[in-house]
């Protein structure tokens, strides 16, 4: 069983993430093994060039990530993180699924693989989550 009762609850706690609400990220699916995010790109989120900025893809990685890694254990928190651009988006969707590869008891590994909805590669995202004490 993890943090959140139900993923209603876990949108409305992750609404406060005000930097990913606002640009459009959406929590798709919550188990207590995986979670799905996604967002629609919009003209706001591209670079001069034309391709999704970085740190918008960044953005989504980690929000996948964390909401991942607080329904493991609630609070943790980013202890290190990395991002593997791949390959440029090419659809109008891109779509985030986080799994954890390890729960320890400090600490969690969490994997988020980036795609558009074409099923396109565009980021790998991996995150160490540490495991605050409960209050």
């Amino acid at each position: 069983m993890g943090t959140f009762r139900n993923i209603e609850e876990a949108k409305a706690f992750f609404e406060k993430d005000r930097f990913a609400s606002t640009n459009g990220m959406v929590l798709e699916e919550l188990a207590d093994d995986h979670v799905l995010c996604s967002m629609v790109i919009g003209e706001n989120h591209r670079n001069a060039l034309g391709g999704v900025m970085g740190g918008v893809i960044f953005t989504l990685g980690d929000i996948c990530f964390s909401i991942l890694a607080n329904h493991l254990h609630y609070p943790t928190v980013a202890q290190q993180v990395s991002i593997n651009y791949l390959g440029a988006a090419r659809g109008e969707k891109l779509l985030a699924r986080a799994l954890c590869r390890k729960d320890g008891r400090s600490s969690a590994v969490i994997n988020v693989d980036i795609t558009d909805e074409l099923g396109n590669d565009v980021a790998q995202f991996v995150g160490t989550g540490f495991k605050l004490r409960r209050e």
